[in-house]
């Protein structure tokens, strides 16, 4: 149905709650970078309304940093845009302050703890060959 697939990565020692607040994070990278996989809002019964949301399923999977590692060079790679998560942002307070962490770092050198992207289906399958998922 989707020509496209939408896939986050976590690394696999990560506390439910980092998982959680990671995924979270990073969905709202690839809807920033896409607002069109945005549908229409909700209704229930009763006429309340709700937020919408993606218009596409997103995958969640998990996998130790050295995979970690090539699947962010793998999507530098192709050029694909992805939405990033590095463990010293887990210490800031703030976007500003996430940012500015995040700058220190390389891709070489960064502490990964999740990547999302979304790019045709084929090519994501390509970049996180070796991620499992998520349990």
């Amino acid at each position: 149905m989707f020509d496209t697939k939408i896939a986050i990565v976590l690394c696999e020692n990560l506390a439910g709650w980092q998982a959680l607040n990671v995924t979270a994070f990073l969905t709202s990278g690839i809807v920033a970078q896409t607002p069109a996989i945005i549908g229409q809002a909700y209704r229930d019964a009763a006429g309340n309304v709700y937020n919408p949301l993606t218009i596409q399923p997103i995958v969640v999977l998990s996998a130790d940093q050295e995979t970690l590692r090539t699947i962010h060079r793998r999507s530098l790679e192709r050029e694909v845009v992805t939405s990033a998560y590095i463990e010293e942002m887990f210490s800031t307070g703030h976007d500003a302050a996430n940012r500015e962490v995040f700058a220190q770092f390389s891709p070489e050198d960064a502490k990964l703890v999740g990547l999302a992207l979304r790019a045709d289906k084929k090519i994501v399958d390509k970049i996180t060959k070796g991620a499992r998922m998520h349990a």
